[in-house]
């Protein structure tokens, strides 16, 4: 049987779509709303790896979505240890009606979820009471946070192991995360010219470049004290804007335009402008007619007569 997603047109109205997300995440939250994997509640199982195939995009690509759409739009909640994604608004925009198929089919899909919490997590935007009972009803405290002693081996108790193992290697991954920023705001607070980073970093962060991307932030700022540019701040900036421009918000994608700029020994933005309109094709003007006559010129001294060969 087919199987359909809706996504309506106010979609392209919310603030949110409008006012903060790149093309590239509008893409991605396409995705995530309708790909194959989605299911009646609003939370499914899948991997990094199946997103990367289906949009083809790479890993870190993926992972750096992720981690926007979690943290910077919060839009979507993610447990890397069961694989299973939840759509935050996903009961506003498409659990309005029920009876008895959708609310089988509803709790039917509800019973296969290892991470209660996410279940949680979708409730909040349910409006309609029939329909947030039921997710209610699997999500109560004694499941989703039930007391485990040394004791307690029960076969029931394992899927809630599982879960709470899940939340655990979450925090440290959390953990991890806030360790490499504040080393990198280390590194920052150590190199000499502290405003040019920063107004790197907030252009990176601002533009879906990959907020957590921490490796490649260091390595982009290695520009400023290890190339040949007299405006390496400027550069970096204008590269960035290229990038945008093109959609190639890739750490690759803008070190080979520093490359290619210095292997050029264009130094200065001034000079990368001045090479590119000198780069632009000339367009050369047409001459008139009177300048370039068509045909042999005409002899001077020549009368034309329009009556000759006529005859009286």
């Amino acid at each position: 049987m087919a199987k359909y997603r809706m996504v309506r047109t106010e979609f392209w109205k919310s603030p949110i779509v409008l006012e903060e997300m790149t093309p590239e995440d509008k893409y991605f939250y396409l995705y995530l709303l309708t790909n194959p994997q989605t299911t009646q509640i609003g939370i499914y199982r899948i991997t990094k790896k199946q997103m990367a195939f289906d949009l083809g995009y790479s890993i870190e690509s993926v992972h750096s979505l992720m981690e926007r759409f979690e943290k910077h739009h919060r839009l979507i909640r993610y447990n890397p240890e069961t694989r299973e994604l939840a759509i935050k608004n996903w009961g506003k925009e498409n659990l309005h009606k029920g009876g008895k198929p959708v609310m089988d089919c509803i709790a039917s899909e509800l019973k296969e979820v290892e991470d209660l919490t996410l279940i949680q997590y979708v409730l909040e935007s349910i409006h309609k009471e029939e329909i947030r009972s039921l997710y209610e009803s699997f999500c109560s405290e004694d499941k989703i946070d039930p007391p485990i002693t040394d004791d307690d081996e029960s076969d029931d108790a394992l899927p809630c192991r599982d879960t709470i193992r899940g939340q655990k290697e979450k925090q440290k991954e959390n953990e991890k995360e806030k360790q490499q920023q504040k080393a990198l705001r280390s590194k920052i607070e150590n190199l000499p010219d502290t405003d040019d980073v920063k107004e790197i970093i907030e252009f990176w962060d601002a533009n879906g470049f990959g907020f957590s991307n921490v490796n490649a932030k260091q390595q982009l700022l290695a520009w400023l004290d290890d190339s040949s540019f007299l405006q390496p701040k400027e550069m970096i900036l204008k590269a960035m804007n290229i990038a945008c421009a093109n959609n190639k918000r890739r750490l690759n994608y803008i070190m080979g335009i520093l490359k290619n700029w210095e292997n050029e020994s264009l130094l200065t933005v001034e000079e990368v402008d001045s090479y590119e309109e000198k780069q632009k094709p000339v367009v050369k003007n047409r001459q008139s007619n009177e300048s370039n006559p068509a045909g042999r010129a005409i002899p001077r001294g020549f009368e034309l007569d329009l009556t000759a060969g006529e005859k009286g």
